[in-house]
């Protein structure tokens, strides 16, 4: 497994390729210091794991995420941070960052790394019991920007299940002429055409 590790601290750098690569089979194939050193080593060299920091000068590692899995959605991405900053997991989430783990829990980073290398999600296990609330977070500030309520998020949920007006209103307690009425101006206030457009909506946005 090849891997390339990104901090802006270089003891920790020679620390972390000292841990990894005494498993034997793993190298570190290069190592940078900001997120602008990231891209364009990611792109050199294809690395099997980006293992990188997130606060660091002139780029951060989420500024470098995004630049990295804009040009390459399969890229794995595992950050690696003092932090557990709410608004950077949220950011990481949103990303698609294959995972997001503790510096301090050091005996986590190689079993991370095998695991984000076959396609697993990886987060420390104080991040997983943030992770609920979190989506939460996130979903009402999703629904905030479009100007949503929670009824109506409710309801956009039930057409992305590919439930009648029938069976919203059921679900719902409502009459089917309520739910068709709400949908139409749904529909208006998301400048979208019909119940198809409103589910693929959903899961851009919301899910």
């Amino acid at each position: 497994m090849k891997i390339l590790v990104v901090d802006d601290d270089r003891l920790v750098c020679q620390s972390l390729r000292t841990i990894i690569e005494a498993q034997g089979d793993i190298d570190v194939i290069g190592i940078g210091h900001n997120g602008e050193e990231a891209i364009a080593l990611y792109r050199q060299l294809k690395p099997d794991v980006l293992l990188m920091d997130i606060r660091m000068e002139v780029m951060t590692g989420l500024e470098a995420a995004a630049v990295i899995l804009a040009a390459d959605q399969t890229a794995r991405i595992l950050f690696l941070t003092t932090f557990l900053d709410d608004e950077y997991i949220i950011k990481a989430l949103k990303l698609g960052a294959k995972g997001y783990i503790i510096k301090q829990d050091f005996e986590s980073i190689v079993p991370s790394l095998r695991a984000v290398q076959i396609g697993q999600s990886v987060f420390g296990q104080d991040i997983v019991t943030k992770i609920p609330g979190l989506i939460n977070q996130l979903e009402h500030r999703e629904a905030d920007r479009f100007d949503l309520s929670d009824k109506e998020l409710e309801l956009i949920d039930r057409v992305a299940q590919g439930l009648s007006n029938r069976e919203i209103a059921e679900s719902l307690y409502l009459s089917e002429g309520t739910v068709r009425n709400r949908i139409s101006v749904i529909l208006e206030k998301l400048n979208l055409r019909d119940r198809t457009q409103l589910a693929i909506f959903f899961y851009k946005n919301l899910a």
